[in-house]
């Protein structure tokens, strides 16, 4: 049974697509059959997975419409193949935009991602889910269907305000609509050792969660900025690269995670 990861944070710009592709690409590394979903119009996890939006003959917003099944719209990138790090790719481009319009009318809406995700939940150990930078219906289906969230955050101040609308609407979403969602954990990204009020951030983030911050952390890195723009994942790009690195440990800090996961009502 397939463990699904929501990337979310509703701040935009902290690092989510990088977090999904890069922790994708470190589970595939180690053997994991993984599925990366793109659920932002934008497809930035999508090109940056090295497949190109605007050729896909089905993307996620045709899951979503119930048009095609996930088995039918999910692709493979040549390059990750070669790597040795590939992953199935259910990819999105401009036209999911047009979804969340198309969904107000429809019953179930919310639930469309889970009805389809669970026609292939035995083939994936990990099914992780780009969510985009806003509490729209597209990010509610991601929710819906979750065991739980990883939330990419930067030590910053501002990071910390806005954690705490996304901790609300978790709770809400676990009260109402899936039972089994629940925080997995805080990864710090973009991470300066150098200066001080990220590591005072840092340190607010464990004394407040304590085990719900990842012990990995991401360090800001050249390399991984650069990646995407050669559609690759920086894990394949430069796996020498200290972010690269630091993401395949965060990879095996999440099978670990996942071990002990317990199966009773989840808290959010």
């Amino acid at each position: 049974m397939a463990k699904i990861f929501c990337i979310a944070n509703q701040k935009g710009g902290v690092g989510k697509t990088t977090t999904a592709i890069n922790l994708a690409a470190g589970l595939a590394k180690l053997g994991q059959r993984v599925l990366m979903i793109d659920l932002d119009p934008q497809g930035n996890a999508t090109m940056g997975s090295g497949i190109d939006k605007r050729k896909l003959a089905l993307t996620v917003y045709d899951v979503l419409l119930e048009s095609a099944t996930i088995a039918e719209a999910i692709v493979k990138s040549d390059k990750l193949v070669q790597s040795g790090c590939s992953y199935d790719i259910l990819g999105a481009n401009r036209e999911l935009a047009g979804a969340e319009i198309e969904l107000v009318e429809v019953t179930r809406r919310e639930k469309r991602l889970k009805l389809a995700l669970a026609q292939v939940d035995t083939e994936y150990d990990f099914v992780l889910i780009d969510c985009p930078p806003s509490l729209s219906m597209l990010t509610l289906n991601g929710l819906c269907c979750a065991h739980g969230v990883i939330v990419p955050m930067q030590c910053e101040y501002f990071a910390l305000e806005g954690l705490t609308d996304l901790v609300n609407t978790i709770k809400q979403v676990h009260a109402n609509l899936n039972k089994d969602l629940q925080i997995i954990g805080l990864l710090r990204v973009m991470f300066d050792p150098r200066i001080t009020l990220q590591q005072q951030v840092s340190e607010q983030l464990k004394e407040h969660f304590s085990d719900k911050v990842f012990n990995t952390v991401i360090p800001r890195n050249v390399r991984l900025a650069e990646a995407p723009s050669y559609g690759l994942p920086g894990v394949v790009f430069d796996p020498s690269a200290k972010g690269a690195q630091a993401f395949v440990n965060f990879a095996q800090e999440m099978v670990e995670r996942v071990k002990t996961m317990n199966h009773k009502p989840a808290q959010p």
